[in-house]
């Protein structure tokens, strides 16, 4: 079990140990409960870092406490150290001798963020005599880390002639030769404990995670050539397919710096407009299409903005369904044909949300036009159940049908707190069936309410992230 030590001094100065690394994270003068809280992130950060279960020892005021620090932020107490560890337990003393108190003082631990309130709980044998600070291990380097790195690469010595035992230097084609430095290293890391090491100085290569996220970005940032179509279906109302829509129209938004389409293809009308931003003109496809010719013809990019519902912050724009409860029109496939091909003159991206009827005009002639498909589901077993039978639905119609379902990504979202446990059930049995599976965490900005991804818990925007790289990669 690795050992994470953190120190508390009275005088508010916080410092963490983690792998050979020692990090200062507050100065003396700090606020004590900064100090604390500093100590606390940092060690959890490091934690979170290794993935494994970690031995965390906090002295603080010349008190130990020991905890068994999870990955997931929790901690669990442990014994007091044997008198063994008494040597232990000097060494991890601030390097700079501090007077000892004139009597013993308890230790301040209140108003510590979560799970740091077990500190407060004092030792099963306290000692009786004053803390006393000692030198640092003299195995550890008593001068600042970076003056010691021995890491950085060396560059070879410029050479500016063949060795004698060689002939001489072959000319090279002016096409073939670039002065260009090719860097292919990866930039340091920015998050966790690694990012924390590198902002106070400590260059520290990224984490597995930080690299994958790296990966993600890169994908939905990517920009296709010609306009891409990707369809959202589920065939089982509530399967959060607007969700869905929503949360990847964000992504590809954010990222690609915009041109994304988030499209209601319903035949009458959807909830994409409810659940998204909107403008005060209240236009919808028909007005599209009334207005079609003028729309082809168009120069301007700025033409379309009085056909769509512009999303601010997400920096996608809204295609509604007709909203008109008194309408009797059904968009027909020629419709949703015309629609998509002035949709295509200014976005190179549409995201298409579906109605339930596999058999509509406008379902079939959204499938013809997808590049990617995606199927919605939640935790409900009838969601997942009719998520199945789309997916077979669209395998067998064609050849292009099938080509969608195999390349298929599924995006399962939890629609209780306690669901992830079915949520993994229900993605291991799509798993071989489909090119990649997601789960969504429970988030309450996803149950009701406009969308807006900023509103979203980290973990949720991490899974979202993962579902748009995951379709980017299929098109």
């Amino acid at each position: 079990m690795e050992l994470i030590e953190g120190v508390v001094t009275r005088d508010g100065k916080a410092t963490v140990r983690a792998g050979g690394e020692s990090v200062q994270l507050t100065a003396p003068g700090a606020d004590l409960k900064a100090a604390r809280d500093a100590v606390l992130a940092s060690a959890k950060d490091a934690v979170r870092e290794r993935g494994e279960v970690c031995r965390l020892e906090i002295t603080d005021n010349g008190r130990r406490h020991v905890f068994a620090a999870h990955p997931d932020g929790s901690l669990v107490p442990l014994a007091d150290p044997s008198p063994a560890d008494a040597a232990e337990l000097q060494d991890v003393a601030p390097p700079t001798p501090a007077p000892a108190p004139a009597a013993p003082e308890p230790a301040l631990i209140e108003d510590v963020p979560t799970g740091a309130s077990l500190l407060t709980a004092a030792p099963a044998a306290p000692s009786s005599t004053p803390h006393l600070a000692v030198p640092p291990r003299p195995d550890l380097p008593s001068t600042p880390v970076e003056e010691h790195r021995t890491d950085y690469p060396v560059e070879p010595a410029v050479t500016t002639a063949p060795p004698a035992d060689q002939g001489p230097v072959t000319r090279r084609s002016l096409r073939d030769t670039t002065f260009l430095v090719d860097d292919s290293r990866h930039d340091p890391a920015a998050k966790g404990f690694r990012g924390l090491l590198t902002r106070i100085g400590i260059k520290q290569e990224p984490s597995a995670a930080e690299l994958a996220e790296r990966d993600d970005i890169a994908v939905v940032s990517r920009h296709w050539p010609g306009t891409r179509t990707i369809a959202v279906v589920n065939r089982k109302g509530g399967s959060a397919k607007t969700p869905v829509v929503a949360g990847l129209s964000a992504v590809f938004g954010r990222y690609g710096g915009g041109g994304v389409l988030a499209w209601d293809n319903n035949e009458n009308s959807g909830t994409l407009p409810i659940r998204t931003e909107q403008e005060p003109h209240g236009a919808s496809v028909l007005d599209l299409l009334r207005d079609e010719d003028r729309l082809r013809d168009g120069q301007s990019h700025g033409l379309i903005a009085g056909y769509v519902h512009h999303q601010s912050a997400d920096r996608y724009d809204v295609l509604w369904s007709d909203q008109n409860d008194f309408g009797d029109h059904e968009i027909q496939a020629e419709e949703v044909r015309r629609a998509h091909a002035v949709a295509s003159r200014y976005y190179r991206m549409l995201v298409m949300d579906s109605g339930n009827t596999a058999r509509a005009a406008n379902w079939k002639a959204m499938i013809e036009l997808t590049n990617q498909l995606v199927i919605a589901t939640t935790t409900g077993e009838d969601r997942a159940e009719l998520g199945s039978r789309t997916l077979q639905t669209i395998a067998e119609r064609d050849e292009h049908g099938a080509r969608l379902a195999e390349n298929a990504v599924v995006v399962v979202s939890c629609w209780k707190p306690a669901d992830m446990v079915e949520a993994q059930r229900i993605a291991g049995l799509f798993e071989p069936l489909v090119r990649f599976v997601v789960i969504v965490p429970f988030d309450n900005a996803l149950k009701a309410g406009r969308i807006r991804f900023d509103a979203m818990q980290p973990n949720t925007q991490r899974a979202w992230l993962a579902a748009a790289a995951a379709v980017g990669r299929g098109l």
